[in-house]
């Protein structure tokens, strides 16, 4: 069984067509990379799927479960939807972390506030408290950032900062982990900070749909690859066939003028 089907899911703003009968679907364990030039409805894509923005229509399934059907205003409430965020989890261009918190306090939050909500909470809220900094400790090492847990993201570089957003996703578990132009605000060295990290997670076989503009990374990592365009899946297929044999000449033109950067 498919870990997420996306059926003719579309989006608009106002009278502007952003998402266009949108329909693909992923295998656990996949890397699916979405490329195509800013304005493509790459990142509203993403947004819909982690309901930060809502489609007008179409339907959102994961593992079998119906998330969201156009057709059925129940999937459209707001108490429905904040639990079915929890399915993903999104890393975002800017990085986003609060800036009050420390880079461990960051991967803690989200985790302490659905804790409050459990009925043993006040029972156990020390030992609660115990397991969530002893699994963000975990993960921050895995990320590399073993002696910067307790600083600030004004005292840490974009690619740090950028590793503690990765952390702070994979604290809650998603099903699917979403990667929207983690690179595009640092400089190359940076960069490959965190594209090692990604590739490691895909090595992992931790399922994944990565927003990027770096193209190689794309052709090495990914499983499937979609071309958008004008709100529009251009073409799709396995990263040999997109980069290597596109079909479609939006497709050409696109990768003529991205892998020669």
């Amino acid at each position: 069984m498919a870990i997420l089907e996306v059926e003719h899911i579309c989006k608009s703003f106002g009278r502007t067509e952003v998402l266009k009968d949108i329909s693909f679907s992923m295998e656990k364990g996949q890397a699916l990379s979405l490329i195509g030039s800013s304005g493509s409805g790459k990142t509203t894509l993403l947004r819909c799927l982690n309901f930060l923005e809502q489609p007008d229509g179409g339907m959102i399934r994961v593992n079998g479960e119906t998330l969201f059907d156009g057709a059925n205003p129940v999937t459209r409430q707001e108490s429905e939807i904040r639990k079915k965020r929890l399915h993903f989890g999104l890393v975002f261009q800017s990085f986003n972390l609060f800036p009050q918190y420390t880079a461990i306090g960051n991967v803690m939050l989200a985790k302490e506030l659905l804790a409050k909500e459990r009925p043993d909470y006040k029972v156990r809220k020390k030992a609660i408290h115990e397991e969530i900094r002893a699994r963000a400790e975990e993960l921050l090492r895995q990320m590399g950032l073993t002696d910067r847990m307790e600083n600030y993201p004004h005292q840490l570089s974009g690619g740090q900062c950028q590793r503690v957003a990765i952390a702070r996703a994979l604290a809650l578990e998603p099903d699917i982990l979403c990667f929207d132009e983690p690179t595009s605000a640092l400089d190359p060295e940076l960069t490959g900070e965190v594209l090692r990290v990604m590739k490691e997670l895909a090595d992992k076989n931790m399922t994944m749909i990565i927003v990027t503009h770096e193209m190689a990374f794309a052709r090495d990592v990914s499983d499937q690859v979609i071309f958008m365009d004008e709100g529009n899946i251009v073409e799709q297929g396995a990263p040999e066939q997109v980069f290597g044999h596109p079909r479609e000449e939006r497709t050409k033109q696109f990768l003529s003028r991205y892998m020669g950067e």
